[in-house]
């Protein structure tokens, strides 16, 4: 006999968004992925619709076959969830949708809190398109931030960095600032021979300016051969997310415990050893107790384990469940 759908569990970001199926023993029994459809950006009527369509893909069995509800609960945790107010005009247009008997939604970085941690207590900065941390104590208490971009004080996320390496590239092409390799390597990554060509077709709109994003890589990489300037904007990026986990650790009053801490989102996934290594020395300064690692499951699996804690299924399935989703 197939298992029941039991838990819908959601994580959307700002470039993505990924659904799981599973039953209360944890085992996965559909999955899907599209594109972010965070409410700040597509509103919230567009993305209801869209994660309604990945939620039907990742069911089991012919959608013909499907009475509403799909599942016991819906775990649905995505970016741009920064207030209550958005918080509740999500949850009660997925309350009209009917997907489950029990709800609950929260902010993305939650579920990567989650999915990182023993227990969903600890600390988590999540560094995708924009750059975001959230902390849960112990006794329950949070900490967040907006993360609503420089209106809110934000520095680091994957486009603004790219936005830095193309800053000062073309400083350094007309001469405001230092030479870079940055100049030359911005150039070739959009295939023009000079930065004025690249600044060009920005203006002009010939370049996508979400291309920017894809010169986050690019920055590290330049900075890990050497290249000061590039060095600089990393290293600033460091103290940027030790400064968020140093903010909740104290907020908490979790210096002198052993917090978790765990790093995620596509930047802070790939910037590789050296910079983790850095971010880790900044936080240990603050808590020396702190376990500081990145994420090894998919967010999504956090979701996942905040509806399997909803309906009380025991440890054996959480653990289940990560074991399976490490193989997906």
């Amino acid at each position: 006999m197939t298992p029941v759908p039991d838990v819908i569990a959601i994580d959307g970001g700002n470039s993505k968004t990924e659904v799981l199926v599973v039953s209360r023993g944890g085992q996965v029994l559909g999955q899907s992925r599209g594109p972010g459809a965070s409410p700040q950006n597509v509103g919230v009527a567009a993305c209801v619709a869209a994660l309604e369509d990945l939620v039907l893909q990742a069911l089991p069995g012919p959608r013909a076959a499907r009475g509403r509800p799909f599942a016991v609960h819906t775990s649905a945790y995505l970016a741009g969830l920064d207030f209550p107010r958005e918080e509740e005009a999500l949850y009660a247009a997925l309350v009209a949708r009917g997907w489950s008997d029990t709800l609950a939604v929260g902010n993305d970085t939650l579920a990567l809190l989650r999915a990182g941690t023993s227990d969903g207590t600890g600390v988590a900065v999540v560094c995708g398109a924009g750059i975001n941390g959230a902390g849960v104590g112990p006794d329950g208490r949070t900490h967040r931030f907006p993360a609503l971009g420089r209106i809110s004080g934000d520095w680091g996320g994957g486009f603004r960095l790219g936005e830095e390496a193309l800053w000062w590239a073309a400083r350094a092409e007309d001469g405001r600032g230092p030479g870079t390799a940055l100049r030359a390597a911005v150039a070739d990554h959009f295939g023009a021979e000079t930065l004025f060509e690249v600044i060009q077709g920005l203006h002009f709109g010939e370049i996508e300016r979400a291309s920017i994003h894809g010169l986050c890589p690019l920055l590290f990489g330049v900075a890990a051969a050497g290249d000061q300037v590039a060095q600089e904007v990393v290293t600033r990026f460091a103290e940027e997310v030790s400064t968020l986990v140093a903010v909740i650790l104290r907020r908490l009053e979790l210096t002198a415990a052993a917090p978790e801490v765990i790093l995620g989102g596509g930047v802070l996934t790939g910037v590789g050893p050296l910079v983790i290594g850095d971010i880790e020395r900044r936080c240990l300064k603050v808590a020396p107790r702190a376990v500081v690692r990145v994420v090894d499951v998919n967010p999504v699996v956090g979701a996942a384990l905040f509806g399997l804690d909803t309906l009380g299924s025991p440890d054996a399935a959480k653990a289940a469940l990560k074991a399976a989703t490490q193989r997906l």
